[in-house]
């Protein structure tokens, strides 16, 4: 059951998917400049769920082992961040940025610094650019590769509390003509969502004004 004081108003989760939208354009736009290559990239949905649901979600649309870039987040508000991917789709990936030249036994000793750093790329992008469209900043820690399942990915650590919910959201790629398709995952606690919640409102009333 999802405490009301934190569930997003229908005005909240447009303002919340434009600003992911504007981040991961932003990221896109950087990823482009990295690879040299036109870089499509686009969030459909957003969804706020138990870290149970997400890892029963994803396990429910992907078969496969996941590969995930983690980076930790604190400010205003505070949390980790995932980007994630099936196995087979990272290498895919991985292929579209470093290009066919590369012989297989390369990929795989570049997959990890690739994936880092991709992954550092979309979530500080996307990170970086929601908070200063709220107003705030945030430190980012460096990226961690990890590997496992979705219950291994959404389990609370030990030193948080187990209360908190996942912002989870769908992205499309498009590189080099493969398509390509991961998640964003947000892992807060309530507090941290109490305060995001509060930023967006605002972002919201600033909007408005600007727009009367």
């Amino acid at each position: 059951m999802m405490n009301d004081d934190i569930a997003l108003t229908e005005l909240e989760h447009d303002a919340l998917t434009e600003l992911v939208n504007i981040g991961v354009s932003r990221a896109a736009s950087s990823l482009r400049k990295m690879i040299g290559e036109e870089v499509l990239l686009s969030v459909p949905s957003i969804e706020l769920m138990a870290p149970h649901h997400a890892a029963r979600l994803i396990g429910e649309r992907e078969t496969d082992d996941l590969v995930a870039i983690q980076q930790r987040f604190e400010g205003a508000f505070s949390g980790r961040a995932l980007l994630i991917f099936p196995e087979a789709t990272s290498l895919d990936l991985i292929k579209a940025i470093i290009g066919n030249d590369v012989p297989p036994d390369e990929v795989v000793a570049m997959e990890q610094e690739a994936l880092a750093e991709t992954g550092n790329i979309i979530l500080n992008g996307c990170l970086a650019t929601m908070a200063n469209m709220l107003k705030r900043s945030l430190s980012v820690s460096l990226p961690e590769v990890i590997r496992g399942d979705g219950t291994r990915l959404f389990t609370v650590e030990h030193n948080q509390p187990d209360d908190g919910l996942v912002l989870f959201l769908y992205i499309n790629f498009s590189i080099r003509n493969r398509n390509i398709r991961g998640y964003i995952a947000m892992l807060m606690d309530l507090p941290s969502l109490a305060a995001l919640k509060e930023l967006i409102a605002s972002f919201i009333d600033r909007v408005i004004g600007d727009e009367a």
